[in-house]
C-alpha cells in the first residue's frame, strides 16, 4: 500500500470502530477543559476525571480559583502528580485570563502557549475541543501509533505531529485524533500488545515492528 492508501485504511477502520468518540476528560466549558488537560500531563484521563469534581467544586471559573492559594490547589490535585509545577500553572494562568482576557479562554494557540504550564499539546487539545480549530495534538498513543503504521518515523512528537497533518485531511483532524486515541488504548496499547487483536497495525504495519512482535512472540 501508499501511504495514502494506508492513511485511508487508517480512516476507514476508525469511523467503523468508533463514529462517535467522547472526549476523554470531563468539564463544562473551555475553562474546565483546559485545567484538565493541564492536569493529564504525565496522568491517565482516569484519574484526572476523579480529581476535577473536588477541585471544580471549589472553583470552576479563574474568579473562584485565585481565591484558593497554590498551596490549597496543590493538595487536591496530588494525585495527578507534579502537583508543585501544575498548582502553580492553574493559580498563575487563572490570574492571567482575569487580567488580560476578562476571565476567558484565548482563543489562540500563541495567546494558549504563552499561559503558564500551558504546552502546545495542551494548547491543541484546548483549541480543537474546546473551540472547533483544526489542531492534532499527538499524546503518548498518537506517537506510537502513527510509528506503528508506518506513517511517520518517530524521531520526536513535532514530527509525528508534521506527519500527522501531511497525511490526513484537515476537516479529519479533531474527530481523528480522538479515535487513534482510543483505538490506541483498546487495540494496541504500549504494554501487553496483541498483534492479533490490530488490525491496523496487523494490514500495513511497519514490518521492522511486526517482526519484532513475531520475534519476541516465538522467543517466550
Amino acid at each position: 500500500m501508499t501511504k495514502k492508501e494506508r492513511a485511508t485504511f487508517v480512516i476507514n477502520t476508525l469511523n467503523s470502530l468508533y463514529p462517535e468518540v467522547p472526549i476523554p476528560l470531563d468539564h463544562k466549558d473551555a475553562y474546565t477543559l483546559l485545567i484538565a488537560v493541564l492536569l493529564s500531563a504525565q496522568c491517565t484521563d482516569a484519574r484526572v476525571n476523579t480529581i476535577t469534581p473536588l477541585l471544580f467544586s471549589k472553583a470552576d471559573n479563574p474568579y473562584d480559583m485565585v481565591k484558593m492559594s497554590v498551596e490549597e490547589i496543590e493538595k487536591i490535585i496530588k494525585p495527578c502528580g507534579l502537583s508543585p509545577m501544575k498548582s502553580k500553572g492553574i493559580f498563575g494562568l487563572s490570574h492571567i485570563l482575569i487580567d488580560k482576557y476578562d476571565g476567558n479562554v484565548p482563543q489562540s494557540f500563541e495567546a494558549l502557549e504563552a499561559l503558564p504550564a500551558v504546552g502546545h499539546k495542551t494548547a491543541s487539545v484546548v483549541m480543537s475541543q474546546a473551540f472547533g480549530v483544526p489542531a492534532f495534538p499527538v499524546d503518548t498513543h498518537i506517537h506510537r501509533l502513527l510509528y506503528r503504521w508506518n506513517l511517520s518515523n518517530g524521531k520526536s512528537v513535532q514530527q509525528t505531529e508534521k506527519d500527522a497533518k501531511n497525511i490526513f485531511p484537515e476537516h479529519l483532524w479533531n474527530i481523528l485524533h480522538l479515535q487513534i486515541i482510543y483505538y490506541g488504548r483498546e487495540y494496541s496499547p504500549a504494554r501487553g500488545w496483541n498483534l492479533e487483536n490490530d488490525i491496523i497495525t496487523k494490514t500495513i504495519g511497519r514490518k521492522s515492528v511486526l517482526n519484532e512482535f513475531y520475534k519476541n512472540k516465538t522467543s517466550r
